[in-house]
């Protein structure tokens, strides 16, 4: 264990690591299922949710093709993103406007909300199937 208060030489990342964004997908998808699987007991309800899924469907496939775009036209001294592991990201640190953060501070932060509206909507909707279920 060190006994520096500061750590230094860290690597400073600019970039999402790629499986941070696998995970916000995942968590998107799981968001899309819950909703389908779990609230769509009437017939009037469809229309809605399908509109909830292609909104949701672009604000995944929006920065998935913009980072196809990125990665085309990227300048040859720019560095690879993919070169880096997901455990040297980790425990580097992520800069942030003229400051930097931790790395899994970044990650915590970015897929955060994302799990708490999955996860928050699939026990509501459990919720609601218990209830409905058990209602005279």
């Amino acid at each position: 264990m060190t006994k520096e208060i500061v750590l230094r030489n860290r690597p400073v990342f600019d970039q999402i690591h790629p499986s941070i964004y696998g995970a916000a997908v995942g968590l998107v998808a799981w968001f899309a299922a819950a909703a389908w699987i779990l609230f769509d007991r009437q017939s009037d309800i469809g229309l809605l949710l399908a509109m909830v899924s292609v909104l949701l469907l672009v604000a995944v496939l929006l920065p998935w093709s913009l980072s196809l775009v990125w990665k085309r036209h990227a300048k040859p001294h720019q560095p690879h993103s993919d070169e880096t592991s997901f455990h040297d990201w980790r425990v580097g640190d992520f800069a942030v406007w003229d400051s930097k953060i931790h790395g899994t501070h970044a990650a915590i932060d970015m897929l955060l909300p994302l799990a708490a509206v999955a996860f928050g909507l699939t026990a509501i909707g459990i919720v609601f199937l218990i209830s409905a279920h058990t209602a005279p």
